[in-house]
């Protein structure tokens, strides 16, 4: 396939969706499917693509003769691409009925089109400056999904959200800035693009990778730079799904892995401090997320800290700097891109259907609610890490990647993970047990209540049970990661 079809996953989104507020609809109908054909019509290019790769890569345009915003699609893009389009129409059917209530909905369809353009940008972007560009365009896309609702609370998280992803990438651009400068070329390749023997000052490089790793990490929501993804809670759950399941934080966990693997090399971080500091960061960030989750009471917020700590995970594997370690990694960023976007679409269902956001007002719904609450209680057990559901598999391979290849730092991991998993079941299923197990005297919801329609009970159904196919096929999966892990660092892509 011709490396000019690249544009075409991009464009047709963010084309659309713009030209959508445009357009005087009869119906919201009609706007809706006027958006949902070229989101379905998007997922089947990228698929296409996938399936077809085009050879070479794509310039969109220049800045100077070495510096480019151009298109490529690898095996890493590839996967990080069939995560983004497998979710996104599911995920665009389940806001049609969740937004409809709303007003200013021709705004928040346009927005949530324009980003699944931006995303795949993001994943098909050849060098560290193209992934930049997408980068920063995704952030301008999302920060007004985030303050849709025009509340004081929204307007707070919109802002808190734009000031960290500024800062983010101000260190990011310190990054690619030394890439520009130390670098062969600013392009992805496997092994990093590094000219090791014109380095006089190793140790200077080796900071840059740490304010590009906290510079990518904002969006990853790793701490310090964390605080605004629980805040960002308060966006309606469509965006909220996305943001923690598949686009902002998926893009931070994404970009960090291209630095690291792409354009710094594993070979230049293995067995120095910034290796090591960065792992520090990644399992603190998971023992600080899982205890502020079981601590939270508010459901979407307690939802939003076990993003924090499920994000590390995958970190933690990447940062092991091994075939087996990128693998696990990107398994967990998978499994747990439809067990996260499936416990959201069910805390999405409660507040559509009862307006009730705290864990204490939840007793008894799985009754009124049986499906939903079905669904949360599987993606649930999943995120916990029970056999033999997805979770348990790729926890059990960030487990013996970290100490097979990971030394004293991998050990150390697989112990706090295995103390992260006892704070999972506490925070993940608590909800699944006040749903079906309401405490003595509880006041039971009226029978009025009930699942949502189809257009909220479809999406929720897929991606569980997805949750447990992938369990049931998690050998072949993991044997198709370690292939385009091995491809890394072997040179090839």
């Amino acid at each position: 396939m011709s490396s000019y079809m690249l544009i075409f996953p991009i464009f047709i989104p963010i084309a659309l969706g713009a030209l959508s507020k445009f357009i005087h609809f009869r119906t919201r109908r009609a706007r809706e499917i006027f958006l949902l054909i070229p989101v379905f019509l998007t997922t089947v290019l990228v698929w296409a693509l996938i399936l077809n790769r085009p050879e070479g890569s794509l310039t969109l345009f220049r800045f100077t003769k070495n510096l480019a915003i151009s298109l490529r699609l690898d095996d890493f893009g590839s996967f990080f691409a069939v995560i983004v389009a497998t979710l996104w129409p599911i995920a665009m059917v389940y806001a049609y009925e969740y937004i409809s209530p709303e007003k200013r909905t021709d705004t928040f369809l346009a927005l949530y089109t324009m980003t699944y353009g931006v995303t795949l940008g993001v994943s098909f972007a050849s060098s560290l400056l193209s992934m930049y560009f997408f980068y920063e365009l995704l952030t301008l896309v999302t920060v007004p999904l985030v303050m849709f609702t025009m509340t004081e609370e929204a307007k707070y998280a919109a802002r808190k959200y734009l000031y960290f992803s500024l800062g983010g990438t101000a260190f990011a651009f310190i990054g690619l800035v030394f890439v520009i400068v130390y670098g062969t070329t600013d392009a992805f390749l496997p092994g990093g693009v590094l000219n090791l023997e014109s380095i006089a000052n190793v140790r200077l490089l080796q900071i840059v990778y740490i304010f590009t790793f906290c510079g990518f990490g904002v969006k990853a929501a790793v701490f310090p730079v964390h605080s605004w993804l629980p805040e960002a809670a308060v966006a309606p759950t469509p965006v909220t799904a996305l943001l923690h399941a598949v686009a902002v934080v998926k893009s931070g966990v994404f970009g960090i892995t291209r630095v690291t693997y792409f354009t710094f090399g594993a070979d230049f971080l293995r067995g120095t401090w910034a290796q090591y500091a960065a792992i520090a960061i990644a399992l603190f960030t998971i023992l600080y997320g899982s205890s502020l989750a079981a601590r939270e009471r508010h459901f979407k917020r307690r939802l939003a800290w076990s993003t924090v700590a499920n994000l590390s995970y995958i970190l933690f594997g990447v940062l092991l700097l091994s075939p087996s370690g990128l693998a696990s990694g990107m398994m967990h960023m998978l499994f747990h891109a439809f067990m996260k976007i499936t416990l959201f679409y069910c805390a999405g269902a409660v507040l559509y259907k009862t307006e009730r956001e705290y864990l204490s007002e939840l007793d008894g719904l799985g009754y009124r609610m049986p499906v939903t609450f079905v669904c949360y209680t599987v993606s649930a057990l999943a995120l916990t890490g029970v056999p033999p559901l997805s979770g348990f598999y790729s926890k059990f391979a960030l487990g013996a990647a970290g100490i097979l290849d990971g030394g004293v730092w991998g050990v150390l991991g697989t112990v706090i993970l295995l103390a992260s998993a006892l704070l999972t079941a506490i925070y993940a299923l608590y909800p699944a047990v006040r749903a079906f197990l309401p405490q003595k005297g509880a006041i039971l919801p009226p029978k009025d209540i009930h699942d949502p329609n189809a257009y909220m009970l479809v999406p929720m159904i897929f991606t569980s049970a997805a949750t447990v196919l992938f369990g049931l096929f998690s050998v072949g999966i993991y044997d198709w990661l370690y292939r385009i892990a091995s491809g890394v660092f072997g040179g090839g892509l």
